[in-house]
Protein backbone atom coordinates (compact mmCIF):
# COMPACT_ATOMS: atom_id res chain seq x y z
CA UNK A 1 0.00 0.00 0.00
CA UNK A 2 1.29 3.57 -1.26
CA UNK A 3 1.91 6.23 1.47
CA UNK A 4 -0.74 8.80 -0.01
CA UNK A 5 -3.30 5.53 0.25
CA UNK A 6 -3.04 5.19 3.76
CA UNK A 7 -3.38 8.89 4.27
CA UNK A 8 -6.40 9.26 6.79
CA UNK A 9 -9.37 11.22 4.43
CA UNK A 10 -9.51 14.17 5.79
CA UNK A 11 -5.63 14.64 6.01
CA UNK A 12 -6.03 13.89 2.18
CA UNK A 13 -9.32 16.62 1.57
CA UNK A 14 -7.01 18.95 3.75
CA UNK A 15 -3.90 18.55 1.65
CA UNK A 16 -5.94 18.65 -2.06
CA UNK A 17 -7.81 21.92 -0.75
CA UNK A 18 -4.47 23.51 0.12
CA UNK A 19 -2.76 22.33 -2.91
CA UNK A 20 -6.17 23.67 -5.35
CA UNK A 21 -6.85 26.70 -3.30
CA UNK A 22 -4.58 27.40 -0.68
CA UNK A 23 -6.77 26.71 2.49
CA UNK A 24 -4.63 26.16 5.49
CA UNK A 25 -5.94 23.83 8.60
CA UNK A 26 -6.25 27.22 10.09
CA UNK A 27 -8.59 29.05 7.88
CA UNK A 28 -11.16 25.73 7.36
CA UNK A 29 -13.08 26.69 10.60
CA UNK A 30 -14.12 30.39 9.61
CA UNK A 31 -14.06 29.68 5.90
CA UNK A 32 -16.79 26.88 6.81
CA UNK A 33 -19.00 29.34 8.92
CA UNK A 34 -18.52 32.16 5.84
CA UNK A 35 -19.79 29.93 3.09
CA UNK A 36 -22.33 28.35 5.76
CA UNK A 37 -23.32 32.07 6.00
CA UNK A 38 -23.28 33.14 2.37
CA UNK A 39 -25.19 30.21 1.58
CA UNK A 40 -27.91 30.65 3.69
CA UNK A 41 -28.42 34.33 3.19
CA UNK A 42 -28.00 34.06 -0.99
CA UNK A 43 -30.64 30.94 -0.53
CA UNK A 44 -33.27 33.30 0.84
CA UNK A 45 -32.87 36.59 -1.53
CA UNK A 46 -32.87 34.00 -4.61
CA UNK A 47 -36.03 32.08 -3.01
CA UNK A 48 -37.55 35.36 -2.77
CA UNK A 49 -36.09 37.34 -6.20
CA UNK A 50 -38.74 35.62 -8.64
CA UNK A 51 -41.77 35.97 -6.77
CA UNK A 52 -40.24 40.22 -6.53
CA UNK A 53 -40.22 40.42 -10.40
CA UNK A 54 -43.42 38.82 -10.33
CA UNK A 55 -45.33 40.49 -8.31
CA UNK A 56 -43.79 43.65 -9.69
CA UNK A 57 -44.67 42.79 -12.75
CA UNK A 58 -48.18 43.12 -12.09
CA UNK A 59 -48.43 46.95 -12.59
CA UNK A 60 -46.20 46.75 -15.38
CA UNK A 61 -43.35 48.56 -16.45
CA UNK A 62 -43.75 52.11 -15.61
CA UNK A 63 -44.46 50.72 -12.43
CA UNK A 64 -41.39 48.65 -12.00
CA UNK A 65 -39.41 52.05 -12.60
CA UNK A 66 -41.52 54.36 -9.87
CA UNK A 67 -41.08 51.32 -8.07
CA UNK A 68 -37.14 52.04 -8.27
CA UNK A 69 -37.19 55.66 -7.09
CA UNK A 70 -39.74 54.50 -3.85
CA UNK A 71 -36.83 51.63 -3.34
CA UNK A 72 -33.74 54.55 -3.56
CA UNK A 73 -35.59 56.79 -0.63
CA UNK A 74 -36.54 53.57 1.34
CA UNK A 75 -32.82 52.93 1.80
CA UNK A 76 -31.60 56.42 1.67
CA UNK A 77 -34.12 56.54 5.06
CA UNK A 78 -32.56 53.40 5.80
CA UNK A 79 -28.72 54.31 6.11
CA UNK A 80 -28.59 56.77 9.18
CA UNK A 81 -31.00 54.34 11.34
CA UNK A 82 -28.43 51.37 10.01
CA UNK A 83 -25.35 54.06 11.22
CA UNK A 84 -26.73 54.45 14.61
CA UNK A 85 -27.45 50.53 15.21
CA UNK A 86 -23.48 49.42 14.62
CA UNK A 87 -22.43 52.77 16.71
CA UNK A 88 -24.35 51.99 19.87
CA UNK A 89 -25.02 48.05 19.31
CA UNK A 90 -22.11 45.61 19.52
CA UNK A 91 -21.58 43.56 16.36
CA UNK A 92 -23.40 40.40 16.76
CA UNK A 93 -26.29 41.80 17.95
CA UNK A 94 -26.51 44.27 15.36
CA UNK A 95 -25.51 41.71 12.60
CA UNK A 96 -28.83 39.39 14.52
CA UNK A 97 -31.12 42.93 14.74
CA UNK A 98 -30.38 43.89 11.05
CA UNK A 99 -32.17 40.20 9.84
CA UNK A 100 -34.59 39.79 12.19
CA UNK A 101 -36.06 43.03 11.29
CA UNK A 102 -36.30 42.25 7.70
CA UNK A 103 -37.72 38.51 8.62
CA UNK A 104 -40.35 40.00 11.03
CA UNK A 105 -41.17 42.41 8.25
CA UNK A 106 -41.48 39.95 5.48
CA UNK A 107 -43.94 37.87 7.93
CA UNK A 108 -46.02 41.11 8.25
CA UNK A 109 -46.30 41.19 4.41
CA UNK A 110 -46.64 37.86 3.76
CA UNK A 111 -49.66 38.04 6.22
CA UNK A 112 -51.28 40.96 4.20
CA UNK A 113 -50.70 39.14 0.97
CA UNK A 114 -52.03 36.09 1.61
CA UNK A 115 -55.30 36.93 4.15
CA UNK A 116 -56.01 40.61 3.04
CA UNK A 117 -58.56 41.92 0.00
CA UNK A 118 -57.24 41.79 -3.31
CA UNK A 119 -56.57 46.07 -3.09
CA UNK A 120 -54.14 44.53 0.37
CA UNK A 121 -52.39 42.21 -1.67
CA UNK A 122 -51.84 44.35 -4.31
CA UNK A 123 -50.66 47.21 -2.60
CA UNK A 124 -48.45 44.47 -0.37
CA UNK A 125 -47.35 43.20 -3.48
CA UNK A 126 -45.47 46.28 -4.26
CA UNK A 127 -44.16 46.67 -0.73
CA UNK A 128 -42.66 43.78 -0.80
CA UNK A 129 -41.18 44.99 -3.84
CA UNK A 130 -39.64 47.82 -2.50
CA UNK A 131 -38.75 45.98 0.61
CA UNK A 132 -37.19 42.76 -1.11
CA UNK A 133 -34.49 45.76 -2.72
CA UNK A 134 -33.62 47.23 0.14
CA UNK A 135 -33.11 43.51 1.82
CA UNK A 136 -31.43 42.23 -0.99
CA UNK A 137 -28.74 45.33 -0.89
CA UNK A 138 -28.62 45.55 3.00
CA UNK A 139 -28.52 41.68 3.48
CA UNK A 140 -25.44 41.50 1.83
CA UNK A 141 -23.69 44.24 2.25
CA UNK A 142 -24.38 43.02 6.69
CA UNK A 143 -22.61 39.59 5.39
CA UNK A 144 -19.70 40.84 3.84
CA UNK A 145 -18.66 43.73 5.91
CA UNK A 146 -18.55 40.77 8.72
CA UNK A 147 -16.53 38.84 6.53
CA UNK A 148 -14.19 41.24 5.51
CA UNK A 149 -13.61 42.40 9.27
CA UNK A 150 -13.32 38.65 10.23
CA UNK A 151 -10.74 37.88 7.65
CA UNK A 152 -6.90 39.33 7.47
CA UNK A 153 -6.26 41.30 4.03
CA UNK A 154 -3.90 37.84 3.32
CA UNK A 155 -6.66 35.64 3.85
CA UNK A 156 -9.15 37.71 1.93
CA UNK A 157 -7.02 37.10 -1.07
CA UNK A 158 -7.27 33.23 -1.20
CA UNK A 159 -10.87 32.84 0.70
CA UNK A 160 -13.32 35.66 -0.26
CA UNK A 161 -14.15 33.75 -3.73
CA UNK A 162 -14.93 30.77 -2.16
CA UNK A 163 -17.02 32.44 -0.19
CA UNK A 164 -18.41 33.99 -2.71
CA UNK A 165 -18.78 30.49 -4.26
CA UNK A 166 -20.92 29.29 -1.07
CA UNK A 167 -23.02 32.55 -1.78
CA UNK A 168 -23.41 31.15 -5.53
CA UNK A 169 -24.53 27.62 -4.30
CA UNK A 170 -27.16 28.84 -1.94
CA UNK A 171 -28.52 31.17 -5.35
CA UNK A 172 -28.83 28.23 -7.22
CA UNK A 173 -30.54 26.66 -4.40
CA UNK A 174 -32.84 29.10 -3.79
CA UNK A 175 -34.05 29.49 -7.65
CA UNK A 176 -34.09 25.99 -7.58
CA UNK A 177 -36.45 25.90 -4.67
CA UNK A 178 -38.76 29.00 -6.11
CA UNK A 179 -39.06 27.00 -9.34
CA UNK A 180 -40.20 23.69 -7.67
CA UNK A 181 -42.81 25.37 -4.66
CA UNK A 182 -43.99 28.73 -6.64
CA UNK A 183 -46.70 26.67 -8.23
CA UNK A 184 -47.67 24.00 -5.51
CA UNK A 185 -47.71 25.99 -2.94
CA UNK A 186 -48.38 29.73 -4.29
CA UNK A 187 -45.26 32.42 -4.71
CA UNK A 188 -45.87 34.26 -1.79
CA UNK A 189 -46.24 31.35 0.56
CA UNK A 190 -42.50 31.11 -0.10
CA UNK A 191 -41.60 34.28 2.34
CA UNK A 192 -42.15 32.29 5.65
CA UNK A 193 -39.24 29.85 4.86
CA UNK A 194 -37.28 32.85 3.46
CA UNK A 195 -37.50 34.28 7.07
CA UNK A 196 -35.95 30.63 8.26
CA UNK A 197 -33.17 30.81 6.11
CA UNK A 198 -32.27 34.44 7.12
CA UNK A 199 -32.38 32.62 10.67
CA UNK A 200 -29.64 30.12 9.86
CA UNK A 201 -27.54 33.18 8.60
CA UNK A 202 -27.80 35.15 11.96
CA UNK A 203 -26.19 31.27 13.47
CA UNK A 204 -23.76 30.93 10.81
CA UNK A 205 -22.56 34.93 11.31
CA UNK A 206 -22.37 34.43 15.25
CA UNK A 207 -20.10 31.03 14.88
CA UNK A 208 -17.96 33.21 12.68
CA UNK A 209 -17.45 35.59 15.28
CA UNK A 210 -16.75 33.30 17.61
CA UNK A 211 -13.88 31.28 15.92
CA UNK A 212 -12.62 34.77 14.75
CA UNK A 213 -12.82 36.58 18.46
CA UNK A 214 -9.51 39.18 18.37
CA UNK A 215 -8.51 38.65 14.23
CA UNK A 216 -9.45 42.71 13.99
CA UNK A 217 -6.63 43.95 16.35
CA UNK A 218 -4.21 41.36 14.57
CA UNK A 219 -4.41 43.42 11.18
CA UNK A 220 -6.07 46.75 11.27
CA UNK A 221 -3.38 48.53 13.33
CA UNK A 222 -4.77 52.09 12.54
CA UNK A 223 -7.95 51.45 13.54
CA UNK A 224 -9.03 53.19 16.68
CA UNK A 225 -12.48 51.47 17.23
CA UNK A 226 -12.79 48.62 19.48
CA UNK A 227 -11.03 45.30 18.21
CA UNK A 228 -13.23 43.13 20.06
CA UNK A 229 -17.21 42.40 20.06
CA UNK A 230 -17.98 43.71 23.66
CA UNK A 231 -18.19 47.52 22.83
CA UNK A 232 -19.90 49.21 19.88
CA UNK A 233 -18.58 51.54 17.17
CA UNK A 234 -19.18 54.92 18.19
CA UNK A 235 -20.07 57.84 16.16
CA UNK A 236 -23.25 59.18 14.19
CA UNK A 237 -25.80 57.85 12.03
CA UNK A 238 -24.27 59.74 9.14
CA UNK A 239 -20.59 58.98 9.56
CA UNK A 240 -20.37 56.43 6.20
CA UNK A 241 -22.04 59.72 4.13
CA UNK A 242 -18.80 61.72 5.33
CA UNK A 243 -16.14 59.39 5.12
CA UNK A 244 -17.30 58.68 1.24
CA UNK A 245 -17.40 62.40 0.49
CA UNK A 246 -13.79 63.17 2.42
CA UNK A 247 -11.85 60.01 1.20
CA UNK A 248 -11.55 59.76 -2.49
CA UNK A 249 -10.51 56.49 -2.58
CA UNK A 250 -13.87 55.29 -0.66
CA UNK A 251 -15.58 58.02 -3.22
CA UNK A 252 -13.95 56.03 -6.50
CA UNK A 253 -15.47 52.83 -4.91
CA UNK A 254 -19.01 54.29 -4.53
CA UNK A 255 -18.40 55.73 -8.24
CA UNK A 256 -17.72 51.79 -9.31
CA UNK A 257 -20.83 50.62 -7.75
CA UNK A 258 -22.95 53.74 -9.14
CA UNK A 259 -21.43 52.42 -12.87
CA UNK A 260 -22.37 48.72 -12.03
CA UNK A 261 -25.79 49.60 -10.83
CA UNK A 262 -26.87 51.80 -14.21
CA UNK A 263 -25.57 49.09 -16.12
CA UNK A 264 -27.06 46.03 -13.72
CA UNK A 265 -30.45 47.81 -13.92
CA UNK A 266 -30.27 48.46 -17.73
CA UNK A 267 -30.19 44.71 -18.26
CA UNK A 268 -32.45 43.59 -15.75
CA UNK A 269 -35.30 45.69 -17.63
CA UNK A 270 -34.40 45.01 -20.89
CA UNK A 271 -35.24 40.76 -19.44
CA UNK A 272 -38.48 41.90 -17.33
CA UNK A 273 -39.58 42.95 -20.99
CA UNK A 274 -39.19 40.13 -22.52
CA UNK A 275 -40.44 37.94 -19.66
CA UNK A 276 -43.80 40.17 -19.86
CA UNK A 277 -44.07 39.12 -22.75
CA UNK A 278 -45.04 35.52 -21.87
CA UNK A 279 -48.94 35.06 -21.06
CA UNK A 280 -48.87 33.45 -17.43
CA UNK A 281 -50.31 34.11 -13.74
CA UNK A 282 -47.96 35.36 -10.67
CA UNK A 283 -47.08 31.76 -10.03
CA UNK A 284 -46.30 30.50 -13.18
CA UNK A 285 -43.93 33.64 -13.99
CA UNK A 286 -42.00 33.07 -10.65
CA UNK A 287 -41.27 29.33 -11.50
CA UNK A 288 -40.27 30.77 -14.94
CA UNK A 289 -37.61 33.65 -13.99
CA UNK A 290 -36.18 31.25 -11.27
CA UNK A 291 -35.77 28.40 -14.14
CA UNK A 292 -33.55 31.51 -15.57
CA UNK A 293 -31.64 32.29 -12.23
CA UNK A 294 -30.62 28.86 -11.66
CA UNK A 295 -29.23 28.38 -15.06
CA UNK A 296 -27.45 31.53 -14.88
CA UNK A 297 -26.07 30.97 -11.74
CA UNK A 298 -24.82 27.58 -12.29
CA UNK A 299 -22.67 29.31 -15.31
CA UNK A 300 -21.19 31.68 -13.57
CA UNK A 301 -20.03 29.15 -10.43
CA UNK A 302 -17.69 27.41 -12.54
CA UNK A 303 -15.93 30.78 -13.13
CA UNK A 304 -16.19 31.57 -9.34
CA UNK A 305 -14.45 27.94 -8.76
CA UNK A 306 -11.55 29.25 -11.22
CA UNK A 307 -11.14 32.47 -9.36
CA UNK A 308 -10.71 30.54 -6.39
CA UNK A 309 -7.91 28.37 -7.10
CA UNK A 310 -4.19 29.55 -6.92
CA UNK A 311 -4.28 30.92 -10.30
CA UNK A 312 -7.12 33.13 -9.96
CA UNK A 313 -5.36 34.50 -6.32
CA UNK A 314 -3.03 35.89 -8.93
CA UNK A 315 -5.86 37.92 -10.76
CA UNK A 316 -5.31 41.65 -8.78
CA UNK A 317 -8.25 43.32 -8.11
CA UNK A 318 -7.37 45.87 -10.89
CA UNK A 319 -7.58 43.36 -13.28
CA UNK A 320 -10.64 42.38 -11.65
CA UNK A 321 -12.51 45.14 -11.17
CA UNK A 322 -12.09 46.55 -15.38
CA UNK A 323 -12.76 42.46 -16.57
CA UNK A 324 -16.78 43.77 -15.27
CA UNK A 325 -17.16 47.20 -17.68
CA UNK A 326 -15.44 45.27 -20.68
CA UNK A 327 -17.38 42.00 -19.91
CA UNK A 328 -20.81 44.47 -19.99
CA UNK A 329 -19.89 46.44 -23.03
CA UNK A 330 -19.17 43.32 -24.92
CA UNK A 331 -22.32 42.42 -24.28
CA UNK A 332 -24.34 45.32 -25.50
CA UNK A 333 -22.25 45.63 -28.44
CA UNK A 334 -23.31 41.78 -29.29
CA UNK A 335 -27.14 42.80 -28.30
CA UNK A 336 -26.98 45.97 -30.45
CA UNK A 337 -25.35 43.73 -33.25
CA UNK A 338 -27.51 40.98 -33.50
CA UNK A 339 -30.49 41.41 -30.73
CA UNK A 340 -32.86 38.47 -29.49
CA UNK A 341 -33.55 36.80 -26.72
CA UNK A 342 -30.77 34.19 -26.83
CA UNK A 343 -27.78 37.20 -26.64
CA UNK A 344 -30.20 38.89 -24.05
CA UNK A 345 -29.51 35.87 -21.73
CA UNK A 346 -26.00 35.43 -22.39
CA UNK A 347 -25.37 39.05 -21.57
CA UNK A 348 -26.92 38.54 -18.49
CA UNK A 349 -25.73 35.44 -17.38
CA UNK A 350 -22.11 37.20 -17.84
CA UNK A 351 -22.91 40.38 -16.25
CA UNK A 352 -23.61 38.38 -13.58
CA UNK A 353 -21.08 35.49 -13.35
CA UNK A 354 -18.10 38.55 -13.46
CA UNK A 355 -19.81 40.91 -11.47
CA UNK A 356 -20.09 38.25 -8.57
CA UNK A 357 -17.38 36.11 -9.57
CA UNK A 358 -14.42 38.10 -10.32
CA UNK A 359 -15.57 41.47 -9.11
CA UNK A 360 -17.14 41.08 -6.07
CA UNK A 361 -14.62 39.67 -4.19
CA UNK A 362 -12.25 42.15 -5.53
CA UNK A 363 -14.48 44.87 -4.04
CA UNK A 364 -14.35 42.85 -0.87
CA UNK A 365 -10.55 42.89 -0.54
CA UNK A 366 -10.55 47.36 -1.11
CA UNK A 367 -11.88 47.16 1.96
CA UNK A 368 -10.19 45.28 3.56
CA UNK A 369 -7.55 48.57 3.50
CA UNK A 370 -10.00 50.52 5.58
CA UNK A 371 -10.95 51.41 8.85
CA UNK A 372 -13.40 49.31 10.93
CA UNK A 373 -16.22 51.53 11.22
CA UNK A 374 -16.03 52.38 7.83
CA UNK A 375 -16.25 48.69 6.86
CA UNK A 376 -19.69 48.93 8.40
CA UNK A 377 -20.61 52.32 8.15
CA UNK A 378 -19.10 53.78 5.13
CA UNK A 379 -20.24 50.08 2.88
CA UNK A 380 -23.43 50.22 4.13
CA UNK A 381 -24.25 53.95 2.27
CA UNK A 382 -22.21 52.18 -0.76
CA UNK A 383 -23.84 49.41 -1.11
CA UNK A 384 -27.41 50.83 -0.23
CA UNK A 385 -28.09 53.93 -1.11
CA UNK A 386 -25.44 55.01 -3.67
CA UNK A 387 -26.12 51.11 -5.25
CA UNK A 388 -30.09 52.19 -5.66
CA UNK A 389 -29.21 55.67 -6.54
CA UNK A 390 -27.32 53.63 -9.83
CA UNK A 391 -30.73 51.71 -9.95
CA UNK A 392 -33.06 55.19 -10.55
CA UNK A 393 -30.50 56.35 -13.00
CA UNK A 394 -30.33 52.88 -14.78
CA UNK A 395 -34.04 53.05 -14.90
CA UNK A 396 -34.73 56.36 -15.93
CA UNK A 397 -32.25 55.91 -19.05
CA UNK A 398 -33.55 52.55 -20.21
CA UNK A 399 -37.74 54.81 -19.79
CA UNK A 400 -35.90 57.04 -22.58
CA UNK A 401 -34.57 54.36 -24.98
CA UNK A 402 -38.05 52.70 -24.15
CA UNK A 403 -39.99 55.87 -25.35
CA UNK A 404 -37.96 56.28 -28.15
CA UNK A 405 -39.21 52.59 -28.89
CA UNK A 406 -35.70 51.70 -30.73
CA UNK A 407 -34.98 48.86 -28.96
CA UNK A 408 -32.41 47.35 -26.35
CA UNK A 409 -29.86 47.70 -28.80
CA UNK A 410 -29.71 51.32 -28.85
CA UNK A 411 -28.22 51.45 -25.40
CA UNK A 412 -25.07 50.90 -26.67
CA UNK A 413 -24.46 54.75 -27.47
CA UNK A 414 -24.88 55.83 -23.21
CA UNK A 415 -23.34 52.28 -22.22
CA UNK A 416 -19.56 52.96 -24.37
CA UNK A 417 -18.99 55.93 -22.69
CA UNK A 418 -20.13 55.00 -19.03
CA UNK A 419 -18.19 51.19 -19.37
CA UNK A 420 -15.21 53.57 -20.90
CA UNK A 421 -15.23 55.51 -17.62
CA UNK A 422 -16.15 52.49 -15.30
CA UNK A 423 -13.10 50.88 -16.83
CA UNK A 424 -10.71 53.96 -16.22
CA UNK A 425 -12.08 53.76 -12.34
CA UNK A 426 -11.34 50.33 -11.78
CA UNK A 427 -7.75 50.77 -13.09
CA UNK A 428 -7.42 53.35 -10.46
CA UNK A 429 -8.65 51.94 -7.52
CA UNK A 430 -6.74 48.71 -8.22
CA UNK A 431 -3.50 51.35 -8.08
CA UNK A 432 -4.11 52.57 -4.82
CA UNK A 433 -4.91 49.25 -3.41
CA UNK A 434 -1.63 48.15 -5.08
CA UNK A 435 0.18 50.99 -3.49
CA UNK A 436 -1.40 50.81 -0.38
CA UNK A 437 -0.25 47.10 0.20
CA UNK A 438 3.35 48.35 -0.04
CA UNK A 439 2.90 50.83 2.82
CA UNK A 440 3.83 49.34 6.32
CA UNK A 441 0.30 50.50 8.17
CA UNK A 442 -2.21 51.47 5.61
CA UNK A 443 -5.48 53.57 6.17
CA UNK A 444 -6.09 55.16 2.73
CA UNK A 445 -9.94 56.01 3.62
CA UNK A 446 -9.45 58.87 5.99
Amino acid sequence: MTRSARRPPRRWVASWTKAVFDVRREDLGPLLAAVCGFFFVLTALMLLRPVRDAVGMAGGMESVRGLFITTALVTLALNPVFGLLVARVRRPHAIAMTYGFFGLTLLVLWALMTFGSAAAALRSGQAFYVWFSVLNVFGTMVFWALVSDRFTREQGTRLFALVGVGGTLGAIFGAWLTSRLAQPLGASNLLPLAVVLLVAGILSAWWLIRLTPARGKAHDETDRQPADDAAPMGGGAWDGAQAVVRSPYLAGIAGYVLLMAVMTTLVYLARLQLVAGVDAGQDAMAALLANIDMWTQLVFLVLQLAMATRIGHRVGPGHALVALPMATALGFAGLAAHGGIAILYVLDAANRAVQRGIARPARELLFTHVRRGHKYKARAFIDTFVYRLGDVLGAQIEAIVGRAGTGPGSLLGAVIPLTAAWALLAIWLGRRYRNARQEPAPDIAG
